[in-house]
């Protein structure tokens, strides 16, 4: 069984412990097979249990000190202090994790919407959240950064790693025109795809809210849609007919 865990990190948040953890190393089979950390899969428990605690060893915490929410597709961000149980943290609906604790990992999960991680190393704060089309409309982007900065961050810089490219992300007229009529400046992420229906660039639609946020920022620039042998992806799944998706998880602690 691999057991070597891969973990993507990037330079902008290189003064922090973070990661973006891929498929590979973990416990899981079929479906499922590698690092599935997703609670709410029809996986087998203990193992994503195994899986959680590797990557809560990667990350140097206990495995009750990896802080995870219980995501929902909101724009809710929730503050982790001293006085915060974390396993109660892990059944509130949010999608964004911000703390200036030392002692916990701060992880959000994902399957093609964007984990993003954000730190402002000289502050001492950093943050999680899980940006899919819906939380990057509805804000939870800002919130997140808010957040940080109620806690006094000032210099807040951002990754967001694997999540669905454009060239693989086709939507319907319906979509776009919902999507246009919130927020009409995002029309250039569209674009026309090979079978005339639009392709929406997620991950540019990300950066752009992040830097109008003032927030340095990047994309990893990984597709989750593209490469099944590192990561999970909701939207492959789908087109394959598989009942079930494995869930990558993202971290980052000061």
């Amino acid at each position: 069984m691999q057991t070597t865990l891969e973990i993507l990190t990037h330079p902008l948040l290189a003064d922090v412990k973070h990661g973006f953890f891929t498929r590979k190393g973990g416990a899981s089979s079929g479906l499922f097979a590698g690092l599935n950390c997703g609670r709410r899969s029809t996986d087998q428990t203990d193992m994503v249990q195994v899986n959680r605690a590797r990557v809560a060893s990667a990350m140097g915490v206990p495995m009750d000190h990896l802080a995870t929410v219980k995501q929902v597709h909101s724009a809710k961000v929730v503050t982790l202090t001293e006085d915060d149980d974390i396993a109660e943290i892990r059944d509130v609906q949010a999608d964004g994790l911000v703390t200036a604790r030392r002692d916990v990992a701060v992880a959000v999960l994902t399957a093609d919407c964007q984990p993003i991680l954000l730190a402002d190393p000289k502050a001492g704060v950093v943050g999680a959240c899980h940006a899919g089309w819906r939380g990057a409309i509805d804000g939870v982007i800002e919130a997140t950064v808010d957040a940080m900065r109620n806690l006094g961050a000032k210099d807040v810089r951002a990754v967001i790693g694997p999540t669905i490219s454009q060239q693989a992300y086709e939507v319907g007229d319906e979509f776009m025109d919902n999507f246009l009529a919130e927020d009409p400046e995002s029309e250039r992420f569209f674009s026309g795809g090979p079978r005339g229906r639009p392709m929406f660039d997620l991950p540019g639609f990300g950066l752009k809210r992040l830097r109008d946020a003032g927030v340095e920022a990047e994309w990893s620039r990984h597709c989750t849609y593209s490469d099944p042998q590192r990561f999970f992806s909701y939207r492959r799944a789908t087109h394959e007919g598989q009942v079930d998706y494995g869930r990558l998880i993202s971290a980052i602690s000061l």
